[in-house]
C-alpha cells in the first residue's frame, strides 16, 4: 500500500477538489484531504481496497474508467449521483485521467455539484415563483371584476324573484362568488408590501405552535428543538408566520386524514420544529457567513410521489378539497426574505427546509452582546 503521492503529484494535496490515484487493477493507491473530507473516507482506510469497495453502485463511474482506459486519453462524466461504503450519496463530476507513473494508471478527479445543483434548483424556482406570482396576480385582478358583477346581478334578480323559494338559486350564486372573491384576495396577499422589522425566529414559531394545537389539541404533538443562541432576522413577523403555518398546517391535516383511514386514534402524529444555524450559504446569488436553518418535520405519510416535484405551483394539490395555494404563498413570503424553501419526503417521514439569511451586521451584533 502506498500511501503517498509521488513528488510531481505533491500539489494534489492542496486541491480544493477531491482525487484519488489508482493503480492497474484499480485499487485505490492514494486519495487527497479533499477526498477524505468529501467522502468521510480516511485515505489510510481506502488504501489496497478495489473502487468497487468504496463506492457502491458504480456502475457510471465504472463507464467512465472504461473510456478513458479504452482512447487512452481524460474522460469527464456530468453530474451523476455516487453512493460509498458508508451509504452517503453524492452528486459529482468526475474527470478520469491515465497517467504514467509508478504507483498508478489513473487519476480520479471529483467535483461535488451538491452544491451547485442546489444553487442551479434555487434559481428555477425563483424564476417560477416570481412568473407564478405575476399570473396569478393579473389572473385574480381579472376575474375580481366579473365576480362583481356576478353577485349584484343576483341579488338584484334574488329581490325581483316572485317566488321566494327560487332565492335559493340565487344564494347559491351569491356564495360561490363570495368565495371565489375570497380566493383571489388570498392570490393578492403576496403583493402587498411587506412590513420589515426586528423579528425573533422562535417566537414566530411559538405562535404556530400555539396554533398549531388550538387547531387538533388531542391529535397531534408539535415538538420543539431550538438553537435559542440564534440572533433575530429582518423580516414580516405575519408574513413568516403564515409561511410556516401553512406547511405545518399542511402537514398536520395530511397525517390527521392518514390515521382517519387507517382507523388509527392513538396520538402518534408528530411535527417538530427545529432551528440551526447554517454557515457560508449562497442564497439569491448573495453569500451569507450564516443562515437560521428551520425545518418543520412531521411523520405524516408523505407528499404523493405525482405532485412531489410540482408542490409549490399554485393550485398543486396532494388533498381532496385543498386550494393548492398555501405552499406556493409560502415560497412567495421566503422569497421576499431573500431566502429559499426546499423538501425532502418520504413515507414516514417528510421536511420542510427554509433558509433565511441574517445581515453581517445583525451577526456581529448578535456576537457582541
Amino acid at each position: 500500500m502506498v500511501q503517498h503521492i509521488p513528488t510531481s503529484f505533491s500539489g494534489l494535496e492542496h486541491l480544493a477538489t477531491a482525487v484519488m490515484l489508482l493503480d492497474s487493477s484499480h485499487q485505490v493507491v492514494y486519495a487527497n484531504p479533499s477526498a477524505e473530507t468529501l467522502f468521510a473516507l480516511s485515505a489510510t482506510q481506502i488504501a489496497g481496497q478495489h473502487l468497487s469497495q468504496v463506492f457502491l453502485h458504480g456502475e457510471v463511474l465504472q463507464s467512465a474508467i472504461d473510456n478513458a482506459v479504452k482512447n487512452n486519453s481524460p474522460f469527464r462524466e456530468h453530474e451523476f449521483s455516487i453512493t460509498t461504503v458508508r451509504q452517503q450519496s453524492f452528486a459529482v463530476t468526475c474527470t478520469v485521467t491515465p497517467v504514467d507513473i509508478k504507483e498508478g494508471t489513473l487519476l480520479l478527479e471529483f467535483q461535488h455539484m451538491d452544491q451547485q445543483l442546489r444553487i442551479a434548483r434555487e434559481e428555477r424556482m425563483l424564476i417560477q415563483q416570481q412568473a407564478n406570482s405575476e399570473l396569478l396576480r393579473n389572473l385574480a385582478h381579472e376575474i375580481r371584476n366579473p365576480l362583481g358583477g356576478l353577485r349584484g346581478a343576483a341579488q338584484l334578480l334574488e329581490h325581483e324573484l316572485p317566488n321566494i323559494g327560487l332565492r335559493e338559486y340565487t344564494q347559491v350564486i351569491i356564495k360561490e362568488a363570495d368565495r371565489l372573491h375570497l380566493l383571489m384576495d388570498r392570490l393578492l396577499v403576496p403583493h402587498r408590501v411587506p412590513k420589515y422589522e426586528s423579528t425573533n425566529i422562535h417566537e414566530v414559531l411559538e405562535r404556530v405552535r400555539s396554533l398549531l394545537l388550538a387547531e387538533s389539541p388531542n391529535n397531534i404533538m408539535v415538538r420543539r428543538d431550538y438553537d435559542t443562541s440564534l440572533p433575530e432576522i429582518i423580516g414580516d413577523r405575519e408574513k413568516l408566520i403564515q409561511a410556516v403555518l401553512n406547511i405545518a398546517r399542511n402537514a398536520a391535516q395530511a397525517m390527521q386524514e392518514a390515521n382517519m383511514h387507517a382507523g388509527n386514534t392513538q396520538n402518534q402524529s408528530q411535527i417538530i420544529l427545529r432551528t440551526r444555524a447554517e454557515r457560508q450559504v449562497t442564497l439569491a446569488k448573495k453569500r451569507y457567513r450564516v443562515a437560521i436553518k428551520l425545518q418543520i418535520i412531521d411523520n405524516g405519510p408523505g407528499i404523493p410521489a405525482d405532485i412531489r416535484d410540482r408542490i409549490f405551483y399554485p393550485l398543486v394539490s396532494g388533498r381532496e378539497g385543498g386550494s393548492g395555494l398555501g405552499l406556493a404563498l409560502a415560497q412567495t413570503f421566503i422569497t421576499q426574505h431573500h431566502g429559499m424553501i426546499d423538501c425532502e419526503s418520504q413515507p414516514g417521514k417528510t421536511c420542510f427546509t427554509i433558509l433565511l439569511p441574517i445581515e453581517s451586521k445583525q451577526y456581529k451584533s448578535n456576537n457582541q452582546n
